[in-house]
């Protein structure tokens, strides 16, 4: 009789589907992209609880990291002290264990900041969302705040630089290089001879300055801050390093 009482009458097939709606509106909205997580409520998904899922905060930004539990539920058992948190620094840092599970990125270089942001991405790209943890990055209401925008601005900041030292490298060739253990290492150039020379904009990238090798023709080997390789022959074309 049923079957028959829901298809003659509209209203009680309304009746039977507004609880339904709403109950699985009660059970799914904890999970919505709206919802904020305090500290607190986000230690409470690390794995250890079997009945809930395992979610990891990124600059503020949380997501449900379940279906890598193989992963992130060994690394929170092997870390007895670690809880589901945001360890943003930790992406760079390499550093998944006390002081270094922290969402400051306070001291990092440009292209270190570039590097969380992308992993930001990349988690927004192969995990869901599931919402925003308050505090740094996110206020009450769930907006960002001044520091998140202060972290976008220096990572955009850190990939127009390395853009532009990438321009500016790619009219002065680099050299060729081998290494093995054995015979050690060497650097040649087809055309022009090897130079190390100063990346003027990796202090603004990195906080230090570095070197590269780059292949220069004859008449510019009088250019100012090029070193030739300590026990190579100044028109050499191949150096041992």
């Amino acid at each position: 009789m049923a079957p028959k009482l829901l298809a003659t009458s509209p209203f009680v097939g309304i009746a039977v589907l507004v609880p339904l709606i709403a109950l699985f509106a009660f059970y799914y909205k904890p999970f919505s992209q709206q919802r904020l997580f305090t500290v607190e409520e986000l230690a409470l998904y690390n794995g250890t609880d079997v009945s809930l899922p395992i979610f990891l905060g990124i600059l503020g930004s949380v997501f449900d990291v379940t279906k890598g539990k193989s992963h992130y539920a060994v690394f929170f058992r092997v870390q007895p002290c670690n809880q589901s948190r945001d360890a943003s620094r930790a992406f760079v840092s390499g550093n998944f264990t006390g002081d270094g599970l922290t969402d400051s990125l306070r001291g990092l270089s440009s292209t270190q900041v570039k590097s969380v942001v992308e992993w930001r991405d990349f988690y927004f790209k192969s995990y869901t969302f599931v919402g925003k943890l308050v505090g740094r990055y996110y206020d009450s209401q769930g907006n960002p705040t001044k520091y998140l925008k202060g972290v976008e601005a220096k990572a955009a900041r850190g990939a127009q630089l390395l853009e532009k030292q990438e321009n500016e490298e790619a009219k002065q060739p680099g050299c060729n290089s081998r290494w093995s253990q054995d015979e050690g290492g060497e650097v040649w150039c087809d055309e022009g001879v090897p130079r190390l020379v100063q990346r003027p904009l990796q202090m603004a990238l990195t906080g230090k300055m570095s070197t590269r090798c780059a292949c220069f023709n004859e008449d510019q080997l009088d250019r100012p801050g090029l070193k030739i390789y300590e026990g190579c022959d100044y028109l050499a074309k191949t150096c041992r390093v």
